[in-house]
């Protein structure tokens, strides 16, 4: 199932949202070819997580550079970069994260990039943009979350700003990102050019808040959110959404009336807010009368009442319980992928199905250079070709 066959991708980039963005290409059927420093390469070759390596290489970058090639060029040696522009005519999509200008100084910017090959689509991913002051600012996911209100909105309101857990900043990014690089390949078809993607971290940020930030910005009166004092889990929802405590546990509520939460739990206390606006304006009053309500029982008690009448309900699982339940077992979301080495790396897969097919690639990620000879021979790339 190559959706993308026959497709050739370059991928320049290091780190989270431009590798992913490759990935997900390459998990669509493009063949992807990581261009790399030799030696060194990908800087997230050497990022762990809780130190967890595996066959020698972080399991971060094996992650997410499955399924790709490896070429290894320094791109400020001239007999290097001539390969790479040879590549480049042959290519397809180009993906890059250097901060900007960087591409231009090794000639290698869209303009050029261009002139070597019309249909060639160029995307480039940024921090927060090709101009501004914020412009060589690093572009890491965290320092976006927190610049672009996001960590602002985490957490309950005597509390710090609090980031989430995951990048999901990069990981936002690369959606927008890939969407748009499917619809130029697409655009393609029909004018037989090419033509350049812009995306930055920033941007994705807010895109990634827009619900939000609609409701702000439509206001008469520019008034922040505030943070809900108890179980915050929305700044702009009422209650009862939040996570709660049981008696051996926690669940999760989402939006619903009080006062059906009130009659299938047995809680008269709930019975009492007749008045909806009550639900945001009093909102952690009711849940911390619901959280006390809750205590008293156990997760499926209560979800044994909830589940019945469709009142929108979970019981909130970590990874151990998650994984080990049919709701994630059934769904064949992992797979094992294999190195040149043998050592086998277990990962999840790209989560769409297609015609009925699951989409999983047995190729695990490659080493720095793995494939550089082998691509200067389909290509044509070597100096005594040239």
């Amino acid at each position: 199932m190559k959706l993308l066959d026959g497709i050739v991708v370059l991928d320049f980039s290091q780190y989270l949202a431009g590798p992913v963005s490759a990935l997900r290409l390459a998990d669509l059927g493009a063949r992807v070819i990581k261009i790399e420093r030799p030696d060194a390469g990908d800087g997230s070759r050497q990022i762990t997580l809780s130190n967890l390596r595996v066959d020698g290489e972080s399991t971060v970058f094996q992650s997410m550079n499955r399924n790709k090639e490896s070429y290894a060029a320094n791109l400020k040696d001239p007999s290097d970069l001539d390969k790479i522009k040879k590549l480049i005519q042959q290519a397809d999509v180009i993906i890059e994260n250097f901060r900007p200008g960087a591409m231009k100084k090794l000639g290698l910017d869209y303009e050029s990039v261009k002139a070597l090959n019309p249909r060639i689509i160029y995307g480039s991913v940024t921090g927060y943009g090709a101009e501004g002051p914020w412009k060589n600012k690093p572009g890491q996911d965290l320092l976006v979350q927190s610049m672009s209100g996001l960590a602002w909105m985490n957490g309950d309101r005597d509390q710090p700003p609090v980031p989430f857990g995951l990048a999901v900043i990069d990981l936002h990014t690369s959606s927008m990102f890939v969407q748009t690089l499917l619809g130029m390949l697409l655009q393609r078809e029909k004018t037989g050019t090419g033509g350049l993607v812009e995306i930055s971290l920033m941007e994705a940020a807010l895109d990634f808040q827009f619900e939000v930030l609609s409701a702000y910005l439509n206001r008469e009166e520019r008034v922040q959110p505030e943070r809900s004092e108890f179980h915050n889990a929305h700044a702009y929802l009422g209650a009862p959404y939040g996570i709660y405590e049981t008696a051996d546990g926690y669940i999760a509520l989402a939006m619903g009336s009080v006062l059906t939460l009130g009659e299938l739990l047995g809680c008269d206390a709930l019975l009492g807010y007749t008045d909806t606006s009550t639900w945001f304006s009093r909102r952690d009053e009711i849940k911390r009368t619901l959280n006390a309500h809750l205590k008293t029982q156990p997760t499926r008690y209560w979800l044994d009442r909830l589940e019945p009448a469709d009142y929108w309900c979970a019981e909130v699982m970590d990874w151990e319980s998650a994984l080990a339940h049919d709701g994630i077992a059934g769904l064949d979301m992992f797979q094992d992928v294999v190195r040149t080495s043998g050592a086998v790396f277990r990962t999840t897969r790209y989560p769409v199905r297609v015609n009925g097919t699951v989409l999983k690639h047995a190729k695990g990620a490659p080493r720095v250079g793995e494939d550089t000879d082998r691509i200067n021979e389909q290509f044509e790339l070597s100096s005594s070709q040239q």
